[in-house]
């Protein structure tokens, strides 16, 4: 069934309210049109690209990084709360791959995944320690690698932040990393 534009327009709106990451293309194949007419309509209803939506998603954020400045992140952060859990996103593009077969070099996912492990200890200094990683599956150029963080434990100097990376909702990495911080004030115990 064919909907009008009117119709087409309040859908796109409420689907990019629900999900503001979502591409052009992937809505454009959600509503049967060019990434052209998608394109156009966002602009008629005033709705930012999708890089724009993702920056004012990470402005609305609970915290700043205090480990590392905020470019040297690989992703970009949409959520963080030190010391607690984090989010960042990486799109997959043609640096990021083998030329020959488009696949995604490991060393970008263990680097997103490692500086999110970093910015999210609520520290002026964080290492890694140690860090135990497995990959589940290859990603390939053009999809978009959501890791998310989240702290398991904080004892003293240490802290372990367990990181699992997606690709849509299938798991593609996980890791566990055991960060040093300079200082040993962070919550005793267990972290939930």
């Amino acid at each position: 069934m064919k909907r009008t534009k009117k119709e087409r327009q309040a859908m796109l709106k409420s689907t990019i309210e629900a999900t503001p990451f979502i591409t052009d293309e992937e809505l454009a194949e959600r509503f049967g049109v060019s990434v052209q007419t998608i394109r156009l309509d966002r602009l008629e209803l005033s709705i930012p690209e999708l890089r724009e939506r993702i920056k004012n998603v990470a402005q609305q954020q609970l915290d700043t990084v205090k480990a590392l400045p905020l470019e040297e992140v690989i992703g970009e952060i949409i959520d963080l709360q030190l010391d607690e859990a984090a989010i960042s996103i990486l799109d997959i593009r043609s640096e990021h791959v083998f030329s020959r077969t488009k696949i995604a070099r490991g060393h970008h996912l263990f680097a997103q995944a490692n500086s999110l492990a970093v910015a999210i200890i609520n520290d002026e200094l964080a290492l890694t320690s140690k860090a135990n990683i497995r990959f589940t599956r290859q990603v390939k150029e053009g999809e978009r690698v959501v890791a998310k963080a989240r702290v398991t434990r904080i004892e003293g100097y240490r802290t372990t932040v367990e990181v699992t990376s997606y690709v849509e909702k299938e798991a593609v990495f996980s890791g566990q990393f055991i960060m040093f911080r300079s200082t040993g004030e962070g919550r005793e115990g267990s972290a939930t």
